[in-house]
């Protein structure tokens, strides 16, 4: 028995099950715990907080990192097992279900001598936010924006134009017959195809963008269904991650993507000698955000506080965009001078972002959206989810394919091999990433 105990505890070991600071997690008044998203943080950071607080307060703490990857399951964990992380990343749905629900603290911005870097948050966001407000409770005083994107079409320049990845009606042609792969993502999706559907309706005025967003009567969401079914010769799979590969690999042409993947994809893409394009459809599409907030459970709500202040720090904002791919919620001059690059990109209207001087920036459009685009997206709030997830899966059975299965035998193949391979590689990934965009 000892034996087998020994094992399991090599084991658990190896696997990282037991996460850092774990031994010293009875000392919780000097444990941080945060719960984040999977690969959405330059992880070296968190040594850095550890070191950067005992400066700031004279404080020790540890930190316990644990992760996710869906907000259902990290919802579940707070709602049910009332834990007690300090620091959690949810979608911007979420934080305004927990808002309403009253399952988050305050965050207290009163850092003595440290400068309060949450106020570097581009306004984009605290405007954003201050739309879940509810019952008295200002949603600014509760989360403090991360990372952020939108939802639009990953394509391959050699089978599909720009004019037609201009409109989400590409999912239905014909000619792109199982070559069209779909993020598992039913919010994301449902947003844009209901602005496929009415689109008439939002140029004739009928109907803003925000409102279809939020619309899961009966009524849109049969449309949805029906819209998503018909297309189902065309769609190969439902990913998370792997649609992005498939793209670099040709086996895909088209991926309804998030822009972050889109980026990826994009620049490992340009390694091999191979072009992909991303583009928000005319009709509109979603922005959505992910925020840190302090859940209601909490134990440790003054290091949570500081570390929501330590990743609002210019710097480290980007780092975590240079190793995640993602785009920081972080504004101000310092991210705009590192995030411009004039030999790169075409000069774009970023004022929602960086404000009245960023009229004519030259930042990549992927992660920094043309103002028009901005202008045609929505941001969905929470809402109708059992009817959305439902309808979700009707869909997703109905659309299985060979190609679905196929994909599912290729990612688990690759799966051991990905294991051994990904750091090593994401690491030089994002140095090249970084070194390229700070020429």
């Amino acid at each position: 028995m000892k034996r087998i105990l020994h094992i399991s505890l090599l084991i658990a070991a190896l696997l990282g099950v037991f996460p850092k600071g774990a031994a010293h997690a009875a000392d919780r008044e000097h444990t941080l715990k945060v719960y984040n998203w999977a690969d959405y943080i330059d992880e070296s950071l968190l040594d850095e907080f550890v070191v950067w607080y005992k400066e700031q307060t004279g404080e020790e703490v540890e930190i316990i990192y644990q992760l996710f990857d869906i907000n259902e399951v990290m919802l579940a964990k707070l709602e049910k097992g009332h834990e007690d992380f300090d620091v959690v990343c949810p979608s911007e749905y979420i934080i305004d279900r927990m808002l309403a629900n009253d399952m988050l603290l305050p965050i207290n911005r009163d850092f003595g001598t440290t400068p309060d870097y949450t106020s570097l948050v581009s306004p984009f966001f605290v405007e954003q936010l201050a739309k879940f407000d509810q019952d008295g409770k200002q949603a600014n005083d509760y989360a403090v924006g991360y990372m952020w994107g939108t939802t639009g079409i990953l394509y391959n320049p050699k089978f599909v134009t720009d004019e037609e990845a201009d409109s989400w009606g590409i999912i239905w042609d014909e000619r792109f017959n199982s070559k069209v792969l779909m993020k598992d993502a039913y919010r994301d999706i449902y947003g844009c195809m209901i602005m496929y559907a009415r689109y008439q309706e939002i140029l004739d005025g009928k109907v803003t963008r925000q409102q279809l967003m939020n619309d899961t009567s009966d009524e849109a969401i049969d449309t949805v269904e029906v819209l998503l079914k018909s297309a189902k010769q065309n769609i190969a799979g439902w990913e998370v991650d792997f649609g992005k590969e498939m793209m670099t690999k040709k086996k895909a042409y088209i991926n309804v993507s998030w822009s972050g993947d889109a980026v990826w994809a994009i620049e490992e893409a340009d390694a091999i000698g191979m072009e992909l394009r991303y583009h928000v459809p005319r009709e509109g599409s979603n922005v959505w955000f992910d925020g840190w907030v302090i859940p209601k459970y909490a134990v440790n709500t003054k290091a949570a506080a500081y570390f929501i202040n330590f990743m609002c720090m210019p710097e480290n904002a980007l780092r975590n965009m240079d190793m995640t791919g993602y785009v920081s919620a972080v504004g101000g001059d310092e991210v705009l001078e590192n995030m411009q690059d004039e030999e790169e990109y075409d000069p774009i209207d970023a004022t929602y972002f960086f404000g009245p001087a960023a009229d004519s920036v030259f930042v990549n459009p992927v992660m920094y959206p043309h103002r028009p685009i901005i202008e045609r997206c929505g941001m969905m709030h929470d809402g109708g989810t059992e009817d959305l997830l439902k309808m979700w899966s009707r869909i997703k059975g109905d659309s299985a394919s060979a190609w679905t299965y196929i994909l599912i035998c290729i990612v688990f193949a690759g799966l051991i091999f990905a294991v051994i391979y990904k750091y090593t590689k994401k690491r030089y990934r994002r140095r090249r990433y970084a070194k390229r965009r700070r020429r």
